[in-house]
């Protein structure tokens, strides 16, 4: 059994997105394969995937050999079917750390079910659906001259989705694809940290990935 704390936690905001790359397929496969003419995506890029697979559309997925993007799985043909995957690839970069982060919370995610029950019982079924929406609360110490601060704050008036990544202890790092929200009335209980709230409010399953 292995547990973790959460000390050390660094979250991150990409303040750059390049001109998107036309991808022409992705293969079905474990990690799918980009094909994309003249890209200048690389290796180890973190890109946001544009599909016209709706399953993946949206993800962020970080970039390995031969244009790999890592940890989507796309093997089944049935969610994935052939001739439908092109679309685009958005390189983000320039990652800007969000400091004096207090704590996090996360809420959603919860799966939801269709509730049924035939005439002849006297019971109900149900069967799961779809998850619903995950949103991500920071609490951060009050100080709008920070980068971190000002980058979510720029991102909250742009009113456009961003890619946001937390790094854990252990090294493992989650990408977020989502809205950034922030109230900048901060709070002021006497004898605590002066804090402002930050949502983030996922459009997609985030992604992660363990160490190197």
């Amino acid at each position: 059994m292995a547990v973790s704390l959460p000390n050390g936690v660094v979250f991150a905001i990409a303040k750059t997105k390049a001109a998107p790359a036309v991808m022409s397929a992705l293969t079905n496969a474990t990690d799918a394969v980009a094909t994309v003419a003249g890209s200048t995506v690389a290796t180890n890029d973190i890109v946001i995937v544009q599909s016209g697979w709706s399953n993946i559309n949206e993800r962020v997925a970080k970039v390995g050999a031969t244009l790999k993007l890592l940890g989507i799985d796309t093997s089944d043909t049935t969610q994935f079917p052939s001739g439908m995957s092109s679309g685009k690839l958005i390189k983000v970069s320039d990652w800007q750390q969000v400091t004096q982060v207090i704590s996090s919370e996360t809420s959603g995610g919860d799966q939801q079910f269709a509730t049924y029950s035939f005439l002849e019982n006297d019971f109900e079924t149900q069967i799961p659906t779809r998850t619903s929406p995950v949103v991500l609360t920071l609490s951060i110490a009050d100080d709008d001259t920070l980068p971190g601060y000002i980058a979510l704050k720029k991102a909250a008036d742009g009113k456009e989705t961003q890619v946001i990544r937390a790094t854990l202890p252990n090294g493992a790092t989650l990408y977020y694809h989502a809205y950034i929200s922030v109230n900048e009335t901060p709070s002021m209980t006497k004898d605590q940290v002066m804090a402002i709230g930050v949502t983030i409010s996922l459009i997609v399953r985030p992604t992660r990935y363990t160490k190197a």
